[in-house]
């Protein structure tokens, strides 16, 4: 998605169709410039790809500013994401040690000619990438070319891709290298950040959470939508990329914590009648199901954890219980929920009544005068005449 150069506070800002994707909020910025013990900026190119740089030169530099920054070889153009001492927790945040990191050097702030230059190498990244497909299949390999980055001064591509193999891009580097006229370098990357970097919307009707704040992926697995309850089914579990979805391990930690102290779901429980096998579970209502049948519902019942685990200690001491159910506990008298009209509103039923399509007769009226007759009256007035 290409970027737009607009104007605030006669500053360039750079801001695309996913402006503040991996945002940081600066909440030192009101504080003097005296204050900042540190030279380290950050600083974010294309989508999910971010720096730290170092301001050697003494730069004026704020968030949201367009900078030139060393590059291997040339330079690059990129937006000042964060400023300040919150750098170095950033760092921290990405296990990156001051002390042991290369950092590279801020140039300048950017000019128009390197604005007018970046613009035009990021007008040539989706024909560039749709081109180099295309010879990668001409080439047969088994590899998909996702993105392409060009670097600030035009000289050098990023091309990022997937495989499920190793592959052997040698001679492919050697034929873009001929056909684009720049420096190539390969990036292989996984579905998770392929997605993030092309984004999309999600079966909840949001941004992905990959390309809109997340930055770190943690493995999912089924196991997580085991402790959840979750139906297995494989197209409901996967997220657009294909993987399983991250949001499997958002609310993970609370359905364990509600969960560690439940009894063991293949325990049966016995009676004098009948042995009944576990079927479903309501974690936060803390209740729990049990069937006659393993894999059906037959003479569901319904128990709480306390009354499971009573039943098991009492299964373990070699004897049956008569009913699952506890006699002690009686069911609590269900209050029905009705619509009371408070404020003098109309039902909400209104128009669930039906109402009959039978048109009401006409009656004639007693006392109704009848239409004027001429005829009529003339001969009235001759009999009174005679």
């Amino acid at each position: 998605m290409e970027e737009d150069i607009v104007k605030k506070d006669n500053t360039p800002v750079a801001c695309s169709g996913r402006c503040g994707k991996l945002d940081v909020y600066d909440w030192l910025a009101d504080l003097p410039k005296s204050f900042n013990t540190t030279d380290i900026v950050e600083v974010q190119f294309k989508n999910t790809r971010k720096g730290f740089y170092r301001n050697s030169n003494g730069l004026r530099l704020n968030k949201g500013d367009i900078v030139a920054v060393e590059a291997s070889p040339g330079h690059d153009i990129g937006t000042v994401t964060l400023t300040g001492d919150l750098v170095l927790l950033q760092m921290k945040k990405n296990n990156i040690s001051p002390e042991s990191y290369e950092f590279k050097r801020v140039y300048r702030k950017a000019k128009p000619v390197d604005i007018e230059k970046w613009e035009e190498a990021r007008k040539q990244e989706h024909e560039t990438m749709l081109e180099s497909r295309n010879i990668a299949l001409d080439l047969h390999l088994n590899m998909k070319i996702g993105d392409v980055e060009y670097q600030g001064d035009g000289t050098k591509a990023i091309f990022y891709y997937i495989a499920d193999e190793r592959v052997d891009f040698r001679r492919l580097i050697k034929v873009l290298a001929e056909r684009f006229r720049v420096r190539i370098e390969m990036r292989q990357i996984g579905a998770r950040q392929e997605a993030g970097r092309i984004g999309g919307i999600g079966p909840c009707g949001r941004e992905l959470c990959c390309s809109k704040w997340m930055s770190n992926f943690n493995s999912v697995t089924t196991q997580s939508a085991r402790y959840q309850e979750i139906s297995l089914n494989p197209q409901k579990l996967a997220g657009q990329c294909g993987k399983l979805k991250c949001c499997l391990n958002y609310e993970l930690d609370a359905y364990l914590d509600a969960q560690s102290d439940f009894p063991d779901t293949s325990i049966p429980l016995e009676t004098t009648d009948n042995t009944f096998y576990h079927f479903k579970t309501d974690i936060f209502k803390r209740t729990m199901w049990y069937s006659t049948e393993k894999d059906i519902p037959v003479n569901l019942v319904q128990l709480s954890v306390d009354r499971v685990k009573e039943v098991i200690d009492i299964n373990r001491s070699n004897k049956r219980v008569n009913e699952l159910e506890d006699p002690r506990s009686k069911p609590a008298d269900e209050k029905e929920l009705n619509y009371h009209n408070v404020i003098e509103q109309e039902s909400l039923t209104r128009f669930d009544d039906k109402k009959s399509n039978r048109r009401k007769k006409f009656k004639p009226r007693k006392n109704r005068r009848r239409p004027y007759n001429q005829n009529r009256d003339a001969q009235n007035n001759k009999d009174q005449k005679k």
